[in-house]
C-alpha cells in the first residue's frame, strides 16, 4: 500500500516517530485480530477437555462472529463517544475477561455469550485502529485501496490464528492460547496508557439516538439461524423439536425486526437498505460461493485425517498456501482492482474461475496415494479465488448511500461471516450423507460369502477397505457436481453484460460527524414536540 510521509497521529505522544505511530496501531490490530472467546482450531481438544460438544464450541465462536458483524452499523457513533485511547483500553480489558472467562467455564450458555460480546470487542478494536491509519493507507480516502488492506489483515490474522493456536496446543496445551492472548492484551495495555493522550479533535457526540432494541433483535435472530444449522444435523433436522422451535424463533425475529424497521425513525438496518440490487444481489452470491467452498470445511479434513492419515500439524501446515492465497489475492486486488480500475465484472470472473478450478483439481486428485505438495495449488486457487470475490463484493457495496453503508455492511456479514459457510456445511453434509449410502450400497451389493476374492479377508478389514472407498467416491462425485455448477456459473457472468468500476471514495470524518448531530437535532426536536 502507498504510505503517506507525512502523516502524524495526535493520539500518539510526539516522543513516538512519526513514521513508527501506524506501525504502533497495525500491531495493535493484529493483536485484536487473533483474540477471540474461542479458538476453533482447537475445537476437538476444547471439546474433550471441556467435556463439550463439537457443535458446543461452533457455536461460540460463530456467535463471536454476529457480535462483530452487527458492530458495523454503530461503530462510527462509538468513534465520536470515546477516544482512541478510551477505545483501545476497554477492548483489550474486555477480551482478557473474555478469554478468562471462556478458560475456565463449562457452561455453553454462559460460554456463547461471552464470545457474543468478545466479537464486539475485538470489531471495536480492529475499527479504532483503522479508522485511525485510514489517511497513512489511501490519503484519497480510495474504497477500493482501503479493502484490500482491510481484507488482507482480517483473512491473513484469521489464518495466522488458526496456526497459533494449533502450534501452542501442540507444544502445550490448548489453554496456553488463551494465555498467550492475554498476555498480548496486557502489552497492548501497557503502550496504550504509555505511548497514547487523551486526545480529542471535536466534543463528543452521546450514544443517542441508536436503535439498541433492533440491534439485540438482529443478533437474536442470527444466533437462532445459527443454533439450526449448527445442531440441526446432530438433532436429526426437523424431527427434533429443539431445531423446530429455533427456526421458529429465529423467523418471528426477523419479522419483528422488519415490522419495527417500518416506522421507527432509525432503525438499527433500514428496510431501504435491503432494496439495494448490490446489497441483495452480493447477499445472494455468498451463499453460492459458500456452497462451492464448502468442501474444504468437510472434504479436505476427511480425506487429509481419515484418508491420508495426516496429524494435527500436517493440516494446519496447508494453512501456510490459505495465508499465500490470501497475500497474492490481496495484491492481484489492489494492483487490478484498485490502481487500474479493472471492472467488478472482471474481478468476479478472476474469483469465480480460480474457485472452479480449486474445484476441478480436487476432482481429479483424490485418491489414496496423493502427495501433500500435489493439495497446494487447489488450496492457494480456493483461498485466492475467495480473496479477490470478498473485496470485489465488499468494494460493490461502496457505492449505497453512506447512511445506509454500514447497515450494508452488516447484512454482508450475516452471510459471509456468520451463515453462509454453515448453510454450505449444512447442505453438503445432507448430499454426502446420501451419496454415501448409495455408493456404499453399490459397492457392498457383491460382498457375500459366494464372492471367491473376499473369502480369506476378514469382515471388519473388508467393511473399512468398502467404507473408505466409499467416501472417496462420493466426495469424487460431489466434487463434479459442483464443477458443473460453478461453470455454469461462470457462463451465466460472460454473458452478463456490465461495465461498472470502482470509484467510490469514503467520506471525511467531519461529514460524518455532521451528519451524525444533524440527525441528533432532529431527534431531540421531535421529543420535544
Amino acid at each position: 500500500m502507498r504510505e503517506n510521509s507525512n502523516f502524524t497521529i495526535p493520539d500518539i505522544r510526539d516522543c513516538i516517530p512519526n513514521r513508527v505511530q501506524p506501525w504502533v496501531l497495525i500491531a495493535f490490530l493484529l493483536v485484536f485480530q487473533l483474540s477471540g472467546g474461542v479458538y476453533l482450531a482447537v475445537v476437538g481438544e476444547m471439546s474433550g477437555a471441556l467435556s463439550l460438544m463439537h457443535e458446543d464450541i461452533m457455536m461460540a465462536g460463530y456467535t463471536s462472529l454476529v457480535g462483530m458483524a452487527l458492530t458495523f452499523t454503530y461503530m462510527y457513533r462509538l468513534k465520536f463517544r470515546f477516544s482512541i485511547k478510551t477505545s483501545l483500553l476497554i477492548s483489550a480489558i474486555g477480551l482478557i475477561i473474555c478469554n478468562f472467562i471462556c478458560l475456565n467455564t463449562k457452561s455453553v450458555p454462559i460460554m456463547v455469550g461471552t464470545c457474543f460480546f468478545a466479537g464486539i470487542l475485538r470489531m471495536w478494536g480492529t475499527f479504532a485502529c483503522n479508522t485511525t491509519i485510514q489517511l497513512w493507507i489511501t490519503p484519497t480516502r480510495d474504497m477500493s485501496v482501503w479493502f484490500c488492506y482491510i481484507y488482507l489483515v482480517v483473512q491473513g490474522c484469521l489464518q495466522l490464528s488458526g496456526l497459533a493456536t494449533v502450534y501452542t496446543t501442540f507444544f502445550s496445551q490448548w489453554e496456553y492460547m488463551h494465555w498467550l492472548i492475554i498476555g498480548l492484551l496486557l502489552l497492548v495495555i501497557l503502550l496504550t496508557v504509555i505511548f497514547f493522550k487523551s486526545y480529542r479533535a471535536m466534543k463528543k457526540l452521546p450514544l443517542f439516538g441508536i436503535d439498541w432494541m433492533g440491534g439485540i433483535l438482529w443478533g437474536f435472530t442470527m444466533v437462532c439461524f445459527i443454533f439450526v444449522l449448527n445442531y440441526g444435523a446432530y438433532y436429526d433436522w426437523f424431527q427434533s423439536s429443539y431445531i423446530r422451535t429455533g427456526l421458529i424463533f429465529g423467523i418471528i425475529a426477523l419479522l419483528l425486526n422488519l415490522w419495527r424497521a417500518s416506522f421507527i425513525r432509525h432503525p438499527f438496518i433500514a428496510n431501504k437498505t435491503w432494496t439495494f440490487r448490490r446489497v441483495w444481489i452480493t447477499f445472494l452470491l455468498y451463499f453460492l460461493i459458500d456452497l462451492l467452498v464448502s468442501p474444504s470445511h468437510i472434504f479436505e479434513f476427511i480425506f487429509t485425517e481419515s484418508i491420508l492419515g495426516y496429524d494435527a500439524l500436517h493440516v494446519i501446515s496447508l494453512n501456510w498456501m490459505v495465508l499465500l492465497g490470501i497475500i497474492i489475492g490481496a495484491f492481484v486486488c489492489y494492483e487490478l482492482f484498485a490502481i487500474r480500475k479493472w471492472r467488478y465484472k472482471t474481478m468476479t470472473l478472476i474469483g469465480f474461475s480460480s474457485i472452479v478450478g480449486y474445484l476441478l483439481i480436487m476432482y481429479f486428485n483424490i485418491d489414496y496415494n496423493i502427495p501433500k505438495e500435489q493439495l497446494f495449488l487447489p488450496i492457494f486457487l480456493r483461498s485466492f479465488g475467495y480473496e479477490i470475490i470478498a473485496i470485489t463484493f465488499i468494494t460493490a457495496l461502496s457505492a449505497i448511500p453512506f447512511q445506509n453503508f454500514f447497515q450494508s455492511l452488516s447484512i454482508q456479514a450475516f452471510v459471509s461471516a456468520c451463515c453462509g459457510a454453515l448453510v454450505g456445511e449444512a447442505v453438503l453434509t445432507q448430499i454426502f450423507r446420501f451419496t454415501m449410502k448409495k455408493n456404499a450400497m453399490l459397492l457392498s451389493a457383491n460382498l457375500d460369502n459366494l464372492n471367491p476374492l473376499i473369502q480369506n479377508i476378514s469382515y471388519p478389514i473388508l467393511q473399512g477397505t468398502m467404507l473408505q472407498q466409499a467416501t472417496l467416491v462420493s466426495m469424487k462425485e460431489i466434487y463434479g457436481q459442483l464443477c458443473i455448477l460453478g461453470i455454469i456459473c461462470l457462463l451465466i457472468f460472460f454473458l452478463k453484460e456490465s461495465s461498472l468500476r470502482p470509484k467510490a471514495f469514503h467520506p471525511k470524518f467531519s461529514t460524518i460527524r455532521r451528519a451524525v448531530r444533524h440527525e441528533l437535532r432532529m431527534d431531540e426536536k421531535e421529543m420535544e414536540h
